[in-house]
C-alpha cells in the first residue's frame, strides 16, 4: 500500500518531535546532567540540584553512617538571589545499629536505608525529588573496618540510592575522612551561632567525641598557631566565595568506645582467647561484665588496686593517652562547643540538663570522675564504664591543652537543629554542586 504525500511529509515531523521529547527526558533524568554557564568570563557547572520552588526553597539529604547508628538529616533551605542559603527546617531520624554491624552480611544493611529514604519521600515535595541531592558519609565505624568490607557496604548503599527518585552522583556513598568531619562540624556550629560570616561575632571552636574518633576544630587568629602546628593540622577550604583556614584534626581510635578498648589493653578487631578476660581497676572490684564492641564480646572483671579507684584508673587512662594528642596554646582564648559523648556523659551525672544542655568547667568533669569512681568502689553503677569514661574525658581535654578552669558549652541542638557535622557537610556539598568553588 502506497503512503499519501501528506503522510510522507508528516513522518519527519513526528521523528523530530519524538527526538526532542526523548532529549528532554534524558536530560531531566540523567543523574550527572549539568549546565555549563559563563559568568564574568568564568565557566561554572550548575547541577539540577539548583532548581528550587518559586519561593526559593530547596532540600538536601545527608545520611550520617556512624559507628553506633545511621541517621538521616533532611534539610529544607531557603535562598534569595546571591545570598547564602538559610536553614528553614530539619527532619531527623536515627536507626541502630551502625552500618559496620553488617560487615559480614552487607545485604542486610539496606533495610534500614530504605526505611530512612521513605522518611525523605514523605518530607520532600515530589516535584523536587529528582533535584534534591542524596548523600551518605560514613565515619569512624567504617574507617576501622578492612577496606574490602567497608566498600561492600558502601556499594549496597549506592545501589539503594540509585534506585531512589533523588539526585544521586557517583560519590553518593563514601567514607568521610576525619578532617572533613571536623570541618563540617565547625561549619555547622558557626552557622547555627550566626558567626560563620558575621565579622561582628567571634567564631567558636568545636569538640566532638564519637565512638571511634574524636575531633577538634577552631579558626586560628594567631600566626603562631599556623606556624607551629604539626603537618596535617591546618587545612583550608572554600565555601560561599570565602576561604577558611582551620586548625582541625581527627584522632582515629580515640573515640569513647575505641578508647575503652585501648584502656582495657585490647586491640580493635582482635578477640580474646577462650576463657580470657580483661582486668581493670576502672571497674568496681570483682564486678564482672560482658561488653560488645564492633561485633566482638569481651569479658571484663574489676580489680581492687593498691590505691583509690580514681587514681588507679587515671594512671591507666594517662598511659594510654601518652603523647597521642597535640596541644594548641590558642584554644585557651577560643569559645568551644562540645558534642556527642561529651554531652551524654555530662548529662548522665547531672552536670547539664539532659534536654537543654548547658555550660561547665573542665574541672567539673574531673570532680565528677573522682566522685563517681569513689562511689563505685563499693556500689556498682548502672553504667559500669562511668568511672572510666569520665576519667578519660577529663584527661583527654587536659591533654589537648585545656586548663581545668576552661568553660565549655554543651549542646545537642542549637536553635532546634542537631549539632552534628551533617548540616556543614550538606552546605559544602551543595556549594560544590552549584559551581561556586573554583
Amino acid at each position: 500500500m502506497k503512503m499519501s504525500k501528506l503522510a510522507i511529509a508528516f513522518v519527519p515531523f513526528v521523528c523530530l518531535i519524538t527526538y526532542l521529547a526523548y532529549t528532554k527526558w534524558h536530560q531531566d533524568f540523567k543523574p550527572d546532567a549539568h549546565v555549563n554557564i559563563v559568568e564574568n568570563g568564568e565557566s561554572k557547572l550548575y547541577y539540577p540540584a539548583l532548581r528550587k520552588l518559586d519561593h526559593g526553597v530547596f532540600y538536601g539529604i545527608m545520611f550520617d553512617a556512624g559507628s553506633t547508628g545511621t541517621r538521616i538529616h533532611i534539610f529544607r533551605f531557603t535562598q534569595m538571589s546571591k545570598e547564602t542559603p538559610k536553614l528553614a527546617h530539619e527532619t531527623f531520624k536515627a536507626l541502630k545499629p551502625g552500618l559496620s554491624a553488617y560487615a559480614d552480611d552487607p545485604d542486610k544493611c539496606t533495610r534500614g536505608i530504605q526505611e530512612l529514604l521513605e522518611v525523605a519521600k514523605e518530607e520532600i515535595p515530589e516535584e523536587l525529588w529528582k533535584a534534591t541531592p542524596l548523600v551518605l558519609k560514613a565515619t569512624a565505624g567504617l574507617r576501622l573496618l578492612p577496606g574490602e568490607k567497608a566498600q561492600k557496604l558502601l556499594d549496597k548503599v549506592k545501589e539503594a540510592f540509585q534506585s531512589s527518585p533523588f539526585f544521586v552522583r557517583d560519590d553518593c556513598a563514601t567514607i568521610m575522612n576525619g578532617t572533613d568531619e571536623g570541618i563540617s562540624s565547625w561549619i555547622t556550629v558557626n552557622f547555627l551561632t550566626d558567626s560563620l560570616n558575621n565579622s561582628g561575632k567571634k567564631r567558636v571552636g568545636m569538640l566532638d567525641l564519637g565512638g571511634g574518633s574524636t575531633q577538634i576544630s577552631f579558626y586560628p587568629n594567631s600566626e603562631k598557631t599556623l606556624q607551629t602546628s604539626l603537618p596535617g593540622y591546618i587545612t583550608s577550604f572554600q565555601m560561599f566565595n570565602m576561604t577558611y583556614k582551620l586548625y582541625s584534626f581527627s584522632y582515629l581510635g580515640l573515640g569513647l568506645m575505641s578508647a575503652r578498648l585501648s584502656i582495657l589493653g585490647g586491640t580493635e578487631g582482635q578477640h580474646l582467647n577462650e576463657g580470657e578476660e580483661f582486668i581493670t581497676p576502672c571497674f568496681t572490684p570483682d564486678f564482672r561484665y560482658k561488653w560488645e564492641h564492633a561485633e566482638i564480646t569481651y569479658r571484663i572483671k574489676g580489680q581492687k588496686a593498691g590505691e583509690p579507684m580514681y587514681e588507679s584508673c587515671f594512671n591507666k587512662v594517662a598511659k594510654m593517652l601518652y603523647k597521642k594528642v597535640h596541644k594548641a596554646e590558642e584554644i585557651v582564648d577560643v569559645d568551644f562547643y562540645a558534642f556527642s559523648y561529651y554531652y551524654d556523659r555530662a548529662a548522665e551525672v547531672n552536670l547539664i540538663d539532659l534536654e537543654e544542655g548547658g555550660s561547665l568547667k573542665l574541672e567539673d568533669f574531673e570532680n565528677a570522675a573522682k566522685y563517681t569512681c569513689k562511689t563505685m568502689e563499693n556500689v556498682p553503677s548502672e553504667n559500669p564504664f562511668l568511672c572510666m569514661d569520665l576519667t578519660y574525658i577529663s584527661t583527654l581535654l587536659q591533654e589537648l591543652g585545656f586548663p581545668k578552669s576552661k568553660v565549655l558549652k554543651l549542646a545537642r541542638k542549637i536553635n532546634n537543629v542537631e549539632t552534628s557535622w551533617a548540616l556543614g557537610a550538606t552546605f559544602h556539598y551543595i556549594d560544590s554542586l552549584n559551581g561556586i568553588q573554583h
